[in-house]
């Protein structure tokens, strides 16, 4: 690294390098203009015998002015005059920085575990994006607002969006805020303790809590990038979130078919709502028994879904007969859906 911008790090971080006690005397000093060793010890938590040592790390940085009086009097320094110098230094120095930057790749090892509030924010950004056909997202209102846009266009392109605000006390009222600009649906669920998360499309996913996108560095958020465990998020997601909150807005569902889905509950409430249509599917998946890979296509018989939405599954008819098709991990059913694709006038194409 040359020598000029090494330089320009140095200043900048030493500049801004504050600790505790630098901070809370500068911001005190700042708010009154001008205070005595002994105010700036009553306000604030600064022991007495550490305050001159504080204003005077402030005063080496060029923050704060010491009048050698008796008493001592901090002064502040106005803070245009403070950071004159390093505006135009800090300036060049993300260019400088930026040009030397090179962009790591997006792809992720199929689990990873992040600490990082900003790490976890571009995921989740990257996960929002990235869908192609299904989205579930658990945000709070900070984070909608945030990621209002990207949202906003996966809806403009046909994404199928289930939205969840939480806490719900904070949600944006719906009569001043259109949720279904960036939503097929959405939800509120009380309670600060619900996760902020994201899947798209059955296969990329975040989960993080709360606690960890308010710079708390004893939390985390888990990436579950091409790996079967990402299921459980969606699951989460699906049968604890979505089924314990409150509805906020609903479209009148005019997607056209077909249409792609990871979650087989998705699929599901799709031919429901449209009663006694006839539809057709497209399945990839396994064999539950054997592992094999398997690929089907047919009428839909029948659906099977619970309120609870814990049990959700459709029946085929194939050529050796009717198959039932379930989600991820399933048990009950014949085949895993893994892909699929629900058609109107013909069966469909994976």
């Amino acid at each position: 690294m040359p020598d000029d911008l090494r330089t320009t790090l140095d200043r900048v971080g030493d500049r801004f390098n504050l600790g505790e006690y630098e901070i809370d005397a500068y911001l005190a000093v700042l708010e009154h203009g001008e205070l005595t060793a002994s105010d700036i010890a009553d306000r604030t938590n600064i022991p007495q015998p550490r305050v001159y040592d504080t204003v005077r790390s402030l005063s080496d940085r060029g923050l704060v002015e010491l009048r050698e009086s008796r008493p001592m009097k901090v002064v502040a320094v106005d803070p245009d005059d403070a950071f004159d110098g390093l505006r135009s230094s800090f300036t060049e120095m993300v260019d400088e920085l930026a040009a030397r930057y090179t962009a790591p790749t997006r792809e992720t090892e199929a689990v990873s575990l992040v600490k990082s509030r900003s790490t976890i924010l571009r995921y989740l950004e990257d996960v929002i994006t990235g869908a192609e056909y299904e989205l579930a997202v658990s945000l709070t209102p900070d984070l909608l607002r945030r990621f209002h846009d990207a949202l906003a266009q996966q809806v403009a392109a046909g994404v199928s969006v289930e939205l969840l605000v939480t806490p719900a006390s904070q949600a944006p009222d719906p009569d001043e805020f259109d949720y279904l600009t960036v939503a097929t649906v959405a939800r509120a669920r009380r309670g600060i303790t619900s996760p902020v998360l994201a899947v798209g499309d059955g296969e990329y996913s975040v989960y993080a809590t709360q606690d960890a996108l308010r710079d708390d560095r004893e939390r985390y958020g888990v990436i579950f990038n091409r790996s079967a465990l990402g299921f459980l998020v969606s699951g989460f997601f699906g049968t604890v979130l979505w089924t314990t909150a409150e509805a906020l807005a609903v479209d009148d569902d005019t997607r056209p078919f077909p249409r792609r889905y990871a979650s087989i509950r998705r699929a599901v409430k799709d031919v429901r709502a449209f009663g006694e249509e006839t539809f057709y599917a497209a399945v990839a998946g396994r064999d539950i028994e054997t592992g094999e890979t398997i690929t089907l296509r047919g009428r839909v018989l029948d659906v099977e879904f619970e309120s609870s939405e814990e049990v959700a599954a459709l029946v085929v008819e194939t050529e050796d007969g009717p198959v039932e098709i379930g989600g991820r991990v399933a048990a009950l059913e014949d085949v895993e859906g893994q892909e699929i694709v629900i058609g109107r006038d013909d069966s469909p194409t994976l």
